[in-house]
């Protein structure tokens, strides 16, 4: 497989992208993160934009992510708000990890708003779904479908004991 070949070709995978932590608040529109590509106190920042900006990425597609290398003396990131504000973290000698759980921290949303939002995405308003806890109770609702036969005798030629008589 080609896409299996390069550096860490895990990072390429889905369940890899699918599997990120950072799904940024709704404020937030630009994620835009400094560093140099050489440099011991930039390590981590080279890490994280190695091992989490495609996770970032994938998790947030309303987001611009910039990354903007050897500019700058010391890593940081800055976080660009819809109201016109920036958030400027600084992420100079810290490792990927430290950087994650700040990221985690301040700007990402906390777990029980996405525990809330995800109940709300699975929530059963699909008119397909009937049953227990949904809109319809039955099938039989439904405009078009054949009503139950417990309220709506059904026609002789759709019986069993009709249409198949043991003589």
């Amino acid at each position: 497989m080609p896409f299996m070949k390069g550096k860490a070709p895990i990072r390429r995978t889905l369940r890899y992208l699918e599997a990120g932590g950072l799904i940024l608040k709704e404020r937030v529109k630009v994620f835009c993160v400094n560093y140099n590509v050489f440099g011991d106190h930039h390590k981590g920042a080279r890490d994280f934009v190695f091992w989490h900006l495609p996770q970032i990425q994938y998790k947030n597609p309303s987001v611009q992510v910039v990354t903007l290398t050897n500019m700058t003396p010391s890593p940081y990131i800055t976080c660009f708000f819809d109201t016109g504000e920036r958030m400027l973290i600084d992420i100079d000698s810290k490792t990927k990890e430290e950087v994650h759980a700040h990221l985690k921290k301040v700007i990402c949303k906390s777990e029980h708003i996405l525990a809330a939002e995800l109940k709300a995405m699975q929530k059963k308003d699909n008119p397909a779904n009937f049953g227990f806890g949904c809109d319809r109770q039955c099938i039989c609702e439904v405009l078009g479908q054949v009503p139950c036969p417990g309220l709506v005798p059904l026609p002789n030629h759709m019986r069993g004991k009709y249409k198949y008589p043991k003589d």
